[in-house]
């Protein structure tokens, strides 16, 4: 597979929370660093997405905020 976004960060999928139109999907991409996405629950059938089973997050956006306390 080739894709256009640089940031491809490999991880664990640790928990699936469903929803009715949209699946909340974490992925431990290591010890206690996690990342967190939405996705249709239609794409998570599709891909057979299972907690314990392995994903790609793929990162691509025209912009990154940062705030500090």
């Amino acid at each position: 597979m080739q894709i256009s976004a640089r940031n491809s960060l490999q991880g664990t999928i640790k928990a699936i929370s469903e929803g009715t139109v949209n699946n909340e999907v974490t992925i431990e991409l290591a010890p206690n660093v996690e990342l967190t996405a939405m996705v249709t629950k239609a794409s998570c059938d599709r891909l057979g997405l299972t907690v314990g089973g392995s994903a790609y997050a793929l990162i691509k956006a025209s912009s990154v905020m940062i705030g500090i306390d």
